[in-house]
């Protein structure tokens, strides 16, 4: 049988690091003009679809 952790203590050492945060990914924020952004990218993927 497999267990994750060779102990009751590394268990609990490392459910505190989750639940400390230690394991967590951070975010990355979209710039604040996101939707400006895409909204110029596809024009311009407009305009060279009608080039080809």
């Amino acid at each position: 049988m497999h267990r994750p952790f060779c102990s009751k203590r590394c268990a609990d050492i490392d459910l505190h690091r989750w639940l400390g945060g230690n394991y967590a990914i951070p975010a990355v924020e979209p710039p604040d003009d996101f939707d400006g952004e895409i909204e110029a990218a596809l024009r311009d993927a407009d305009i060279s679809d009608e080039i080809h």
